[in-house]
Parts: C-alpha cells; structure tokens; sequence
C-alpha cells in the first residue's frame, strides 16, 4: 500500500522523468520501461497514477501548461501598469519564460503538438492551450482596439509567439529570449498604434 501523501510526489516524479525521456531519446522511444527507471519507480507505479503513458503525456503537458499559466499570473500580480501594453507584454514574457523554453520542455512541447494531430485527448488539450493565448490576447487588444481589429491583432500575435516560439526550438541553438520578446513587442506595439483616438 502507497505511504500516504506519496501520490503528488510520485506523479511530480514521473512527469520530470517524462520530461527528461523525452529530452533523451524523443516521445516515441520514451517507453513506461525509461521513464520509470529515470523515475526510479517499478512500470507499474505509472499505470498506477496515470493508467498508461499516454495518460502520463497528458499531465506532462497539463503540468508544462499549468506552468505557463502560473508564470503569466504571478508577472501580472506584480504588474504596476494596468494598461492593455503592459498585460499583453506578461503574457509574451510568459510564453518566453525559461519553464517554456528549456530543451525538454521545447521537445517535449513539439512531440506533444504532433501527438495531438492524432490523439484526441492531447488534441484536446492543444485546442484549450491555443484558445486560452488567443482569449487573452484578444480580451487585452480589446480595450483599445475595434472587436474585428482586436481579433484579428490577437491572431497575429498568437501566430507569431507560436513561430518565434517554434523557430527558436528548431534552431538547435539556444533560445534567444531577448529577441522573440522584441519581436512580439513590436507587432505589439504596431497593433496598440491603430486604436481609435
């Protein structure tokens, strides 16, 4: 019998070896048989916690997402500026946030996107994750901007953190932070321009 209050330090344990199997050798070849000896765990603790791996996929991602959200929440908790420019550019800078943008999150963030194209649970979750970015976007682009401009502002923004975001994981160099953020900043920036005066 599990000791009591093992079971969210064993799935934390499982979800970071998930991580790092995934960073090792890709989410095909990330077998339970890797990720529970990564873990140091028997196979069978993870069809205990999560039923099979793509059960333990699922969390990854929701724990990879949850870590975004979390990011994003507590830049804008110490957000001095409540203006639309400085709400949009926490959730940038969450997008970018080191959670994000490490190798096995990176890889393990494209193997999901691939995943989900076949899965529907993971496809799921890819629609809640696009749609969350695009309502947030779309809600702050909102206050100064026309509903047809604020849509269409917040649809390029989304495709273009989602293209820095995927560019800088294919580059197989480090992500360069600074430079997406720039970037977003400035399509940003040119969007916030055309508000009605």
């Amino acid at each position: 019998m599990p000791k009591v209050g093992m079971q969210p330090i064993r799935r934390q344990q499982l979800i970071e070896a998930t991580l790092l199997a995934v960073d090792q050798v890709g989410m095909a070849d990330a077998s339970i048989a890797l990720i529970a000896r990564l873990a140091g765990v028997s196979n069978g603790i993870i069809s205990h916690y999560f039923q099979d791996k793509n059960g333990l996929i699922a969390a990854t991602m929701r724990y990879l997402m949850n870590a975004l959200i979390d990011n994003v929440r507590a830049r804008r908790q110490v957000l001095g500026d409540e203006s639309p420019r400085a709400h949009l550019q926490v959730i940038i800078e969450g997008n970018f946030d080191a959670s994000q943008v490490n190798g096995p999150a990176m890889k393990t963030w494209l193997a999901f996107w691939a995943a989900s194209m076949h899965q529907p649970s993971l496809h799921r979750l890819q629609r809640i994750n696009d749609h969350r970015l695009y309502s947030n976007l779309c809600c702050q682009f909102r206050r100064v901007l026309p509903q047809e401009q604020a849509r269409s502002a917040a649809r390029g923004l989304a495709a273009l953190i989602d293209g820095l975001w995927l560019r800088g994981a294919l580059s197989g160099d480090a992500f360069d932070t600074d430079q997406a953020q720039q970037i977003a900043y400035e399509y940003m920036d040119q969007q916030l321009a055309k508000q009605v005066m």
